[in-house]
């Protein structure tokens, strides 16, 4: 059974940093799309940031701040977050996709991916 475990949430103040990890089991994910989403209260889920096995992809209000990467050895993504704004308060969600070429918007949607963690919250005060 594929299972995605989010870690790394917490309260910070805005300008701090964190750091999600989303390790898996089950499957190797190596080289396959990986991606990770936030929702805030009252609103839809929306894509933040995604890894494939050549390229990385960004939603325009993270890019410069955020930055996904992934190690295969550890079946592991990571999403550092710098520069967090209150705006970023949400429950981040890793995804994880079962075919390896996607299209960019599909990288970019919810619909691409077949496997879902549980979310962690992050929450930044101002």
């Amino acid at each position: 059974q594929v299972q995605l475990l989010e870690s790394g949430g917490g309260l910070v103040q805005a300008g701090d940093s964190l750091r999600l990890s989303c390790a898996a089991s089950g499957r190797t994910f190596n080289n396959y799309p990986m991606g990770w989403f936030r929702q805030a209260p009252g609103k839809e889920r929306e894509f933040v940031a995604a890894i494939s096995w050549i390229n990385t992809y960004y939603a325009d209000s993270v890019k410069g701040r955020f930055t996904i990467s992934r190690d295969n050895a550890k079946n592991t993504v990571y999403l550092q977050m710098n520069g967090l704004k209150p705006e970023d308060t949400a429950v981040y969600y890793c995804a994880a996709a079962k075919s390896a070429r996607l299209t960019v918007p599909v990288i970019r949607s919810q619909g691409g991916y077949d496997y879902w963690g549980q979310g962690t919250q992050v929450t930044v005060s101002s």
